[in-house]
């Protein structure tokens, strides 16, 4: 997609689980794992639901639909605590930032770029990444699955990051690796921009991604300069 007609972006908003790192194998294993122990066999919870059907989604969503039936809040609370506990200790000896994401963050905030985060993941989720990698100081916000009533592929959460911003949707740039993402990022008016660390390029594709990356340190000169250019 040729950028030239384009003004450049006023914000850029990142997900976090799959985008600014690249953990979702984790999640899958622990949702997996907590299905399995749940009595769901193989066919009631393959990996690739969890990454096409629920990546992207709150937690609230996704295990009512898991399990087939409505849930009391503190069914799915205890449900979710214990998926999430299990990711971190799978995820942990592994986090690291997507190649090329802090060198890219730092040049979209000289550029005078907004820059957010907006994620279905829960605020424990939230810290263990973005403090644990030293990210949170680049966002001057974060919004979060609380902040809004419906995930992905919902365009709530972006429309909320570009109200938190005092930005319009229309001048923001969306980097997300989920299916659900994608929809929820055009959904919202927004620009697109796919990564493959869950799922390949024809996928997000067909989610309507503009553009699509393997990591950011490999974005196309064309989209690098778009980004990072003066208004």
């Amino acid at each position: 997609m040729s950028m030239s007609p384009l003004p450049a972006p006023t914000a850029v908003l990142f997900d976090m689980d799959g985008t600014l790192v690249d953990n979702m194998r984790f999640h899958v294993q622990a949702w997996v794992a907590l299905a399995r122990s749940l009595g769901l066999d193989e066919a009631g919870a393959p990996e690739e639901r969890f990454e096409r059907e629920f990546a992207g989604k709150r937690n609230e969503e996704i295990l009512p639909a898991l399990l087939g039936r409505p849930m009391a809040p503190e069914e799915v609370t205890r449900l979710a605590e214990r998926k999430e506990a299990h990711y971190r200790e799978l995820y942990g000896p592994h986090l690291t930032p997507l190649r090329g994401a802090l060198e890219l963050l730092a040049r979209l905030r000289q550029a005078g770029r907004g820059l957010a985060v907006a994620t279905a993941a829960p605020a424990a989720n939230r810290d263990f990444v973005l403090d644990g990698l030293a990210l949170r100081p680049f966002f001057s916000r974060v919004v979060g699955a609380e902040d809004v009533k419906r995930g992905k592929p919902s365009p709530d959460i972006f429309l909320a990051t570009a109200r938190a911003l005092g930005v319009e949707p229309s001048g923001c740039v969306v980097f997300e690796d989920a299916f659900n993402g994608i929809l929820a990022a055009r959904a919202a008016g927004m620009f697109a921009v796919g990564v493959t660390t869950l799922l390949p390029e024809q996928t997000l594709r067909e989610a309507g991604a503009h553009w699509v990356i393997p990591d950011f340190a490999s974005l196309p000169e064309e989209l690098e300069r778009w980004l990072l250019h003066a208004r």
